[in-house]
């Protein structure tokens, strides 16, 4: 067996699934972050802590300090958008 078949079955190959994997993982990552995003603003319920709990006052001035639409717009809608706006996990 010559030396570069012998390099790639030692370092090479077993680089290259490494990084295959580490991809993997980090795309499932991805997903699941995805996932529990978009299952938390699913409805007002799921994100009461975020949608509800806060006063009205409060959201929208935050929102239009932000620069963030607020009229005709849902309350849900206006913290997702601050939530993403502010680092929120989904879009890291």
């Amino acid at each position: 067996m010559d030396s570069n078949r012998r390099r790639f079955l030692r370092r090479l190959l077993p680089e290259l699934i490494g990084n295959s994997i580490a991809g993997f993982s980090e795309g499932m990552r991805e997903a699941r972050v995805k996932s529990d995003f978009e299952a938390f603003f699913a409805d007002y319920e799921s994100s009461y802590s975020l949608t509800l709990a806060y006063p009205d006052e409060i959201l929208i001035a935050t929102a239009i300090n932000e620069g963030i639409q607020v009229e005709g717009r849902e309350r849900i809608d206006i913290v997702k958008e601050l939530w993403m706006k502010k680092g929120g996990d989904y879009y890291r």
